[in-house]
């Protein structure tokens, strides 16, 4: 069955009054969810409080076998643990300013989808790029996509097509989704909070082997992590759940079978839908490059994870949760990224006998273009964003694999508020690090931008000089 076409629990809800539903089931399904106090701040009068937000949904799970991306190797699907999906969360303020998120469970989206989803969300609903925010959970048990790590995998004319012909299709079902969530307005309140899970590891400075017997002997692991799990609930007036919006800073690498699912983020969904009937739950990565959930490897500790971020989350919402007052602002901006060093002919013909197949497959496509006197661009167009909901709470978005660092840079920076990161927003541009993970090097901070497909090795010494001046630019542009 087409994705589009299978019902779902929010088409049903909104054929009926919240009101007249709610009167017909027992009050103990709502036992989790109603109105607990909520902080609210003195001097707002309820116009101040009341937001619209809509939710959109669909099932993305491939129906072809497009192969499984991440991990630089051939994974051919052969059956799914759980659906994948995209969900859609817009916002409107009471002066009638509108965001729309969309939340999927992806590995990433190259700038070139990016651009064919963002196309069909603005010809169809004309939603400025600054309000509109494409997100992916970097999930490894999901579907390639065009251009996304182009040279990771074996090239091969009929998987080519597939994901060609997955990549518009999926397009189509982001562009529906938002249509959905458009057309279903509640009136609503928005809460925040913040929780703790502990499974994310930084990798970088961490030996997988060695992590459960350094948890036992009751060290501490080392490198710089974030724990947080930031966590918005949408309230409908009643004080039931509509939907929740969390995030956690880790790759979502837990299993690498061939089989569909959306990782420990998947789980997570799933158990907080479980929990909350009629309540759609949206994951968002923070800054997870340099994190991994370790110990891994199996789908027992998959489902782990997944409940200690989704009881993380129940935690949450248990408590008191701020109110945020219903204004909205938003920004957009590009940054030029520039490169260490530019890759030339005479550096790429060695590498076409490389034993490393990615990039011998990256070297022959770079020098066709060369061929074909294509210009290699000298820098790389970085997408910044930010949204601030009220006085309370500011989401900054960056492309590409940021690591923890920018997270924790970023809440200290803007700490007058509540201050969120998603670390994998818009495009999937390659790993970002700090000016330390770069000094450093390693692999989140080495010359391994051939591996998404630039041409070029590294980025150059100041690229979170220029990210961050470029975050500072687009948030200051932010009313106050």
């Amino acid at each position: 069955m087409n994705a589009s076409n299978q019902p779902t629990r929010r088409h049903f809800l909104r054929n009926v009054t919240a009101l007249s539903l709610f009167s017909l089931l027992p009050s103990s399904i709502f036992a989790d969810v109603k109105y607990r106090g909520d902080k609210t701040r003195e001097g707002l009068n309820e116009e101040d409080e009341i937001w619209q937000v809509g939710i959109g949904k669909r099932v993305i799970t491939p129906q072809t076998k497009v192969w499984l991306a991440g991990y630089g190797y051939k994974r051919v699907p052969y059956g799914k643990i759980h659906d994948i999906y995209v969900k859609v969360m817009a916002l409107k303020s009471n002066d009638g300013k509108m965001v729309v998120m969309a939340t999927t469970d992806h590995q990433g989206m190259s700038k070139t989808v990016y651009e064919s989803i963002y196309n069909k969300v603005y010809q169809r609903y004309k939603i400025q790029r600054r309000d509109f925010m494409l997100t992916f959970s970097h999930n490894h048990s999901g579907p390639r996509l065009t251009d996304d790590l182009h040279d990771y995998y074996p090239v091969e004319a009929e998987q080519e097509k597939l994901v060609a012909e997955y990549s518009e299709w999926t397009a189509e079902q982001i562009a529906d989704a938002v249509g959905e969530a458009l057309s279903n307005w509640q009136d609503a309140r928005l809460y925040k909070g913040e929780g703790k899970c502990s499974f994310a590891v930084n990798r970088r400075e961490n030996v997988e082997s060695e992590v459960i017997a350094i948890r036992e002997r009751g060290e501490e692991l080392k490198g710089p992590v974030d724990h947080c799990v930031p966590v918005l609930a949408l309230k409908g007036l009643s004080g039931h759940l509509i939907g929740v919006v969390f995030g956690y800073a880790c790759h979502p690498t837990t299993i690498s079978l061939h089989t569909w699912s959306g990782d420990y983020p998947g789980f997570a969904q799933i158990n907080i839908e479980d929990q909350y009937p009629g309540t759609a739950a949206m994951f968002f990565n923070t800054c997870g490059g340099d994190q991994n959930p370790l110990p891994r490897r199996t789908v027992e500790l998959c489902r782990k994870y997944g409940k200690m971020l989704s009881d993380a989350v129940a935690e949450v919402l248990s408590q008191p949760m701020e109110l945020i007052s219903s204004r909205l602002e938003s920004g957009f901006e590009y940054v030029d990224l520039a490169y260490e060093e530019m890759a030339t002919r005479e550096s790429l013909i060695p590498l076409l006998d490389s034993k490393n197949k990615i990039q011998a497959r990256w070297a022959k496509r770079i020098l066709a273009k060369m061929d074909a006197g294509i210009p290699l661009s000298t820098t790389y167009a970085y997408p910044v964003q930010a949204w601030k909901l009220g006085k309370e709470l500011l989401l900054i978005g960056i492309g590409g694999e940021s690591v923890v660092d920018y997270s924790l840079r970023f809440k200290t920076e803007y700490a007058e508020q509540t201050t969120w990161v998603c670390g994998y927003a818009n495009e999937m541009a390659a790993y970002i690090p700090s000016h330390r993970v770069w000094t450093e090097g390693g692999y989140e901070g080495g010359p391994h931008l051939d591996e998404y497909g630039h041409p070029a090795w590294k980025w150059a010494e100041d690229v979170e000089d220029r990210i961050a001046n470029t975050v500072a630019k687009v948030v200051n542009g932010l009313s106050k």
